[in-house]
């Protein structure tokens, strides 16, 4: 009778506890198949990668550790890597395999200044549970080498290529056609009225760059616009304000101011306080430029380069004064304020083509012309891509893989 119980009891107990428990015991544990170990393809010489077949005995609570040595012999007592049986890598349609990436410099802290210089690993494979483990009797090894070309990237330099040759030959052929087409862009065609009425009234005009320094590429293309705008204002003799922030975007500005006036066969009329640091931090530049235009009433601003929460102090003071207003911005987040307080606005990438579109050298409308039919075939394979998509061919998408 006792013993019944007894039986009884032990079989709802073995019943009710999950039974992946005991489904990984030494005696279940199946070993893992095709352990290999091998120099990662397209790779600057740094990485192994390892690789085996899944097990069939493999659940949930199956680990595998990955030991590691520089010695064939061992001692195998770096545990290189830890990962859960159902962390898997699927490759092909019909086998599946673990595939895991090891950096040996930092797990042997062998980094060499002489990059000649390659360490050799070799890596043991344990299959471990809560019950018992097994070890792969196998020993792979493999040396890191440096790849001279990333095939995987290989559609990426096919394009730059490809873009290339497009440019270069947007260039010869804006070199042999005088007055290459561009779309009008309203704003940089009134540069020349705005200039034009404060020369008239005898009133200055206005430069504000934005608040980012000389390594943004809104600055940069800020700088070329001030150079044509220097070169008109010379031409007028009309004063030219310009304000800065940071003082290597003011040494530039003097500079390009500079060599306008020259340019222009004015030195003399180059007055180098007028190009100035109006202050070094955000909110008091406001200020400083909100007090100049109160004062001194400049006929017409300009407001380029990338700018944040001032945008629409600056510019509506500027509206208050009765100025033409200018604003070139790819800031995306403050163009709602410059359309509603400005005469006109350049959006986004109409800042980047200012300066081909004011000064029409070939070298420049070229590069430009090319962009924009490089844009237009990337939009039409876009489309053709998402069509062959829908259909269920992927191919396409190779062209815009990162590699």
């Amino acid at each position: 009778m006792h013993r019944k119980l007894i039986t009884s009891i032990l079989s709802i107990i073995i019943l009710s506890y999950p039974s992946t428990t005991f489904a990984v015991g030494a005696g279940n544990l199946i070993l893992p198949g095709d352990f290999q170990a091998f120099d990662t393809p397209n790779d600057s010489g740094k990485r192994i990668t390892l690789r085996w077949q899944t097990s069939p005995s493999e659940s949930e609570g199956v680990e595998y550790v990955v030991y590691a040595s520089t010695k064939r012999n061992g001692p195998f007592k770096t545990e290189a890597l830890r990962i859960s049986s159902t962390t898997m890598y699927e490759e092909g349609s019909d086998s599946h395999y673990h595939l895991v990436i090891i950096e040996p410099d930092k797990l042997f802290n062998t980094e060499h200044s002489d990059k000649s210089v390659k360490t050799t690993c070799f890596f043991k494979l344990v299959m471990t549970s809560n019950l018992a483990s097994k070890e792969v009797k196998k020993i792979v090894s493999a040396t890191p080498e440096g790849n001279w070309f990333n095939w995987s990237r290989s559609n990426n330099f096919i394009i730059m290529v490809l873009f290339s040759i497009l440019i270069l030959w947007c260039i010869r052929h804006a070199k042999r056609v005088p007055g290459l087409f561009i779309r009008k862009i309203k704003g940089l065609d009134a540069i020349d009225d705005a200039l034009g009425r404060a020369t008239e009234m005898g009133k200055p005009a206005l430069f504000v760059h934005g608040l980012n320094d000389m390594d943004s590429i809104s600055t940069i293309a800020a700088i070329n616009i001030l150079g044509r705008i220097a070169l008109r204002v010379a031409e007028y003799d009309t004063p030219l304000k310009v304000s800065n922030i940071y003082p290597i975007v003011l040494s530039v500005s003097q500079e390009v101011v500079k060599e306008a006036y020259l340019e222009a066969g004015r030195p003399d009329a180059y007055v180098d306080d007028n190009v100035f640091l109006a202050a070094s931090e955000q909110f008091p530049y406001v200020v400083a430029l909100s007090g100049i235009m109160t004062r001194e009433k400049p006929a017409a601003n300009f407001f380029v380069g990338y700018f944040y929460a001032e945008s629409l102090i600056l510019s509506e003071t500027g509206a208050a004064t009765g100025a033409i207003q200018i604003a070139a911005t790819d800031a995306f987040t403050q163009l709602p304020f410059f359309i509603t307080t400005c005469d006109y606005t350049l959006m986004g990438e109409e800042l980047y083509a200012a300066s081909a579109y004011l000064s029409r050298e070939p070298l420049l409308l070229g590069s430009l012309r090319a962009q924009d039919i490089a844009k237009g075939i990337l939009i039409g394979v876009i489309i053709f891509g998402v069509l062959l998509a829908t259909c269920g061919v992927d191919f396409i998408s190779f062209i815009f893989k990162p590699g």
